[in-house]
């Protein structure tokens, strides 16, 4: 008989703290990757590009992690080595990625962007790559040890912590800016505040990982067989599929929900992409990446994104309280849709709060609710790793889609950034019709 037994909270709760630091770093990287390369010198048509790259890395980095975790059984873990290399190598990036513009390049120019930049460019490949090893293994080990009733608390739980660590890395800029770091500097250089930032960020993310590295005790193979329902003799037979072979044969679920990431994730690429852009151009009146309403429109960002964590957190108390987890997610995408198409015609600072309120609404639906349908449906399946790595790829493609196209887009559209945050809404509307074609048990 399969033992499916339940976890405490306290559990759940280790089992994600970790995330908690990764998603500082990741939050760090969201609000402030756009004003970095802005500072450096990209000009709002190369900006959608450098955006390409993290989606790319974990395109290709977050699958492989999925597939060798499946097959990683040792003292540490499964899937807890994979989570400190990862911690380490981004802790590394952050201390250097900020400080591109510091380094006395020089002004010589190759492919269109200069020395500093083409550093800036291979430290986010770095930093990407590293938060993508370290983010995977947080899902995986939800997925591996909690039983399909309490798979949606356990999610809710790390969609906690994810918004609560987006909130400290949105408003570190600001925070130091308050307490008198310096907010601006010479042309091309990246302000104190930012760089302070990823220090203290760097430094939180260690400290909560090896919390959960010390904390999380993983099954061992014979236990894991045992609560999953899993015959050991036959995992051992398919141990040859390889990733091709699984993603043909991934259940419905898999397509459909990854269906309506995509139109989700491209929303939100262009959200990270054009906010900065776009209310330092309405709120603040100027396109000046090196004036100091430029950079104080780059700290009021993340007050924004800090909002939209805010009202992710809020809004992830009463999915749970819908009878359909499906009307949850239409109902979630349709009101952060409200929330993108309002920031084109709002030019005051503090009412753009509702609208990244509301943003955060259909952030807190794509945290949770994907992952609680695929899950579910992988039930007793002995890829489940190696299958959220390849679902992982319903995020980065449509990333990589929309950064690919997004100067064509921009252009289209007069070149307004703020027409990007419309364009971002008719996304999530689209996402949330897509939603119908989901299937669940």
């Amino acid at each position: 008989m399969t033992n499916r037994k339940d976890l405490t909270f306290a559990q759940m709760f280790n089992l994600s703290f970790g995330f908690f630091g990764v998603q500082i770093a990741y939050a760090l990287q969201s609000a402030n990757i756009s004003r970095i390369f802005a500072t450096l010198g990209a000009d709002p048509h190369q900006l959608s590009f450098f955006w390409i790259l993290p989606p790319l890395m974990g395109m290709i980095v977050q699958p492989l992690i999925g597939k060798w975790s499946d097959r990683t059984w040792c003292k540490m873990g499964r899937r807890k080595p994979y989570l400190l290399i990862g911690a380490i190598i981004a802790v590394l990036v952050m201390a250097f990625l900020p400080n591109a513009g510091s380094l006395h390049f020089g002004t010589r120019v190759f492919l269109g962007l200069n020395a500093a930049m083409w550093f800036g460019l291979f430290s986010l490949i770095f930093l990407d790559t590293s938060i993508n090893v370290a983010m995977q293994p947080f899902k995986m080990m939800v997925g591996d040890s909690v039983n399909e009733k309490q798979k949606a608390t356990a999610y809710s739980i790390q969609s906690f912590l994810c918004n609560a660590g987006s909130l400290v890395g949105y408003l570190f800029p600001i925070f130091f800016t308050w307490i008198g770091i310096a907010n601006t500097a010479p042309e091309g250089v990246v302000p104190d505040s930012v760089i302070y930032s990823f220090y203290c960020g760097a430094a939180i993310l260690i400290i909560c990982v090896l919390y959960t590295f010390i904390k999380v005790r993983e099954m061992p193979p014979a236990e894991y067989a045992e609560f999953h329902g899993i015959d050991p003799a036959k995992q051992e037979e398919k141990k040859s599929e390889g990733l091709l072979k699984l993603l043909v044969k991934a259940p419905k679920t898999f397509w459909t929900v990854g269906l309506v990431q995509f139109f989700c994730w491209a929303a939100f690429l262009y959200m990270w992409t054009y906010t900065n852009g776009a209310i330092a151009h309405n709120c603040w009146g100027t396109t000046d990446v090196a004036s100091a309403e430029y950079q104080a429109a780059g700290n009021w960002v993340g007050v924004l994104f800090a909002v939209q964590a805010i009202g992710s957190i809020c809004w992830a108390l009463f999915i749970p309280k819908f009878k359909s987890l499906k009307l949850a997610y239409v109902v979630s995408l349709l009101i952060g849709a409200i929330g993108f198409a309002s920031v084109l015609f709002i030019h005051n600072q503090y009412v753009l709060f509702a609208s990244y309120f509301l943003i955060g609404f259909a952030w807190a639906a794509m945290l949770a609710l994907p992952f609680t349908f695929l899950t579910n449906s992988l039930q007793g399946n002995p890829y489940m790793g190696s299958y959220l790595g390849l679902f992982n790829c319903t995020i980065c493609l449509p990333q990589i889609v929309a950064a690919a196209t997004g100067g064509l887009v921009i252009s289209l559209v007069g070149g307004s950034q703020a027409a990007m945050l419309l364009i971002a809404g008719v996304f999530l509307v689209l996402g949330a019709c897509s939603v119908s074609l989901v299937k669940t048990k």
